[in-house]
């Protein structure tokens, strides 16, 4: 489709499915944007288990769930890369809620954090909900029941119960899509207000 590569062309939509970061296929969604309406569809695991495969022959693998859980905002952490496009008429995202396997295998090559087990696999379990986020309010409605008015990023990562790097960026996104005025500042910290601003 005009030079590119497309997931799913379903009655004039142009679908693409990403699990991974955005930030390389910013060009490639400006380019069909030009002429097409176009989803991004992307998956946030909000249940995960671990599986590590055997390291001996004949040992059974492990199998255990993950501590962490996903939550919807985690998308700010790749929408980071172009989030003023998030708002073109033609572009849509859903988010799929997903249960996941996270396979893992220990060749020594993985993260020091996973102490140098690396990833092998991802499984789709199930599908457990979806969240089409087409117009500024979709955006707004992720944020956490309970944040105060106006609030900081600290105020949002633990209404929200994220890390604050998380926070970080997802007020930056939504200020960079005109839905965040500021409100002054309390300290060294920023004050929101959620509302439409010129970005």
């Amino acid at each position: 489709m005009d030079g590119y590569q497309v997931d799913i062309e379903r009655a004039g939509l142009l679908i693409e499915v990403q699990t991974g970061g955005f930030a390389h296929i910013r060009a490639k969604l400006e380019a069909l944007l030009l002429s097409h309406p176009l989803r991004l569809v992307h998956p946030v695991a909000v249940e995960r288990w671990l599986v590590k495969m055997p390291e001996e022959p004949g040992q059974p693998a492990r199998r255990r769930r993950s501590p962490k859980r996903g939550n919807p905002l985690h998308l700010f952490d790749e929408l980071v890369s172009f989030p003023r496009l998030a708002l073109h008429p033609r572009f849509s995202i859903e988010l799929l809620l997903t249960q996941e396997e996270e396979v893992r295998r220990n060749d020594g090559l993985g993260s020091w954090r996973r102490h140098g087990w690396s990833i092998c696999d991802r499984r789709l379990l199930a599908v457990v909900g979806s969240r089409l986020l087409r117009a500024p309010e979709d955006y707004l409605a992720l944020l956490p029941p309970g944040l105060p008015e106006p609030f900081t990023t600290v105020d949002l990562a633990a209404t929200a119960g994220l890390p604050l790097r998380l926070a970080q960026r997802t007020v930056y996104c939504l200020r960079q899509m005109g839905l965040l005025a500021s409100a002054g500042s309390h300290g060294r910290l920023r004050l929101w207000n959620i509302g439409r601003n010129d970005p």
